[in-house]
């Protein structure tokens, strides 16, 4: 979850997450969005992997990880988490593929309709505004 924006990024959806995917997952996002000046996360072995730690340092990424046991300073995220959490509860996946599919039909949710008060009661995502006038060459 971007801290400023709130749009959620991406969702990671998979039995295991390890430091490997986690490093994958972020050169998508910086190749993407672009290289941020800090990364906020958890004290999850894969967050704090010294292969993680040391790409980071070396693109000048800042490591903020929370205190253990503090996980209202991760506010945003756990918000969106909490919300994720309750609609899957109302839906149960049975495979990995229903839980991607579900994962990313959350996100967009979360990202274009669901109002954000800290925005103004608007969707994260800015709006793609299509143009009726047709390109000429």
């Amino acid at each position: 979850v971007d801290e400023f924006t709130r749009e959620c990024l991406t969702i990671e959806v998979a039995r295991k997450q390890t430091s490997r995917d986690v490093l994958r997952t972020l050169a998508q996002l910086m190749l993407r969005y672009g290289v941020p000046k800090h990364i906020r996360s958890d004290n999850g072995p894969e967050f704090v992997a010294r292969a993680v730690r040391s790409w980071l340092s070396r693109l000048g990424v800042e490591t903020l990880f929370i205190e253990r046991g503090s996980p209202w300073k991760m506010a945003t995220s756990r918000a969106l988490m909490g919300r994720s959490e309750t609609n899957y509860s109302m839906v149960r996946s049975t495979t990995l593929l229903e839980a991607k599919v579900l994962a990313a039909w959350w996100r967009r949710q979360c990202n274009h309709v669901r109002p954000h008060s800290a925005l103004g009661y608007s969707p994260p995502a800015p709006v793609v505004i299509k143009s009726s006038v047709a390109a000429v060459s």
